[in-house]
């Protein structure tokens, strides 16, 4: 039987939550009630505030049959007499619930598809292994994280199988390779607080500092109704090759990091970094060779005497004698 009366035609009860210039009222009455207090609503933002209610967003909707949208969830009131908690108790009758919206997994899934299916994104393959994979996990991650309290949250299987598929085909679109050979190259199993977990890594090794790593996957999809959501989470730079201008604004040369008289190297093709005999190429060669950039913004004294092997007046001592290799 139930715990509480739900029917009661004497009582009324009206909740009200905002964010921004987002709100959601609840009450308990009837329609018509609810429709008298949107009237009257709209007379007190246009009479009083000078604004104007959207009449096409704000709807009265019935919780139970229905599901009203607040901040990209949707809300309604759980019935289910299956659902017990360790008690034996119905859980989630007369509850509010959250639930990610099926169109909102659809829109996320429709950055990484093309006629239905997944896709490479071709914008990305300029960028390193190291930085594909660390954005989309960064992707992922803010979409998880901001649904976090959603009782569905386990739909976004559907966006996880979808990215990692596009993010596999990206790398192999980067490396002119195939998928399975992508999953062999990367893919690890690790120890997570939530057990053993299949992930595709990518770690750059640094003397002397921690390696660099970046990880795709062990994002568990598990509910959590104390989570703090932030409608802000970090965005990752869709358009990964970083204009020129914006390199020559920053003023820092990207071999030594000094910020002093700082110029442009430029090479005809990249192919012409690739001359076989010549040993070992120097840093420069191999950090334009990883991002695929026919330019390289470098401060005087790397730019004549570490790419031209130019000798200076004043020797740089970022600059080492390993790095004479002649450009021309």
């Amino acid at each position: 039987m139930p715990t509480r009366i739900v029917n009661d035609p004497t009582y009324r009860r009206l909740h009200y939550v905002r964010y921004a210039d987002d709100f959601l009222l609840g009450l308990c009455g009837t329609r018509a009630e609810a429709e008298a207090i949107k009237q009257q609503l709209g007379e007190f933002l246009g009479q009083t505030l000078r604004l104007q209610l959207s009449e096409a967003k704000t709807l009265v909707t019935h919780a139970v049959t229905e599901r009203a949208r607040f901040l990209g969830y949707e809300v309604s009131i759980g019935l289910d007499d299956q659902r017990r908690n360790t008690q034996g108790e119905r859980s989630i009758n007369w509850q509010p619930t959250l639930l990610i919206p099926r169109d909102r997994i659809e829109a996320n899934c429709k950055t990484y598809l093309l006629h239905g299916k997944p896709i490479h994104r071709k914008e990305l393959t300029t960028n390193s292994d190291y930085s594909i994979v660390a954005g989309y996990q960064a992707e992922y991650r803010g979409v998880v994280n901001y649904y976090r309290m959603a009782i569905n949250l386990r739909d976004l299987t559907k966006l996880k199988w979808t990215m990692e598929t596009s993010l596999t085909k990206t790398l192999a679109s980067k490396f002119k390779a195939t998928v399975s050979r992508m999953y062999r190259r990367y893919a690890v199993t690790v120890d997570t607080p939530h057990g053993r977990r299949k992930v595709l890594r990518v770690v750059i090794e640094r003397a002397g500092k921690k390696p660099l790593v970046a990880q795709w996957g062990a994002i568990p999809l598990r509910r959590d109704v104390q989570a703090t959501l932030d409608d802000k989470p970090p965005q990752w730079q869709k358009n990964i090759r970083t204009e020129l201008s914006e390199r020559l604004l920053a003023e820092t040369c990207e071999l030594c990091g000094s910020q002093e008289q700082i110029e442009v190297h430029h090479i005809r093709k990249l192919r012409d970094l690739r001359r076989p005999g010549k040993g070992e190429p120097p840093a420069w060669v191999r950090q334009m060779a990883a991002r695929q950039r026919k330019t390289l913004v470098v401060c005087w004294h790397c730019h004549h005497h570490a790419i031209h092997g130019t000798q200076v007046k004043v020797e740089c001592s970022r600059c080492t004698a390993t790095d004479h290799w002649r450009a021309g």
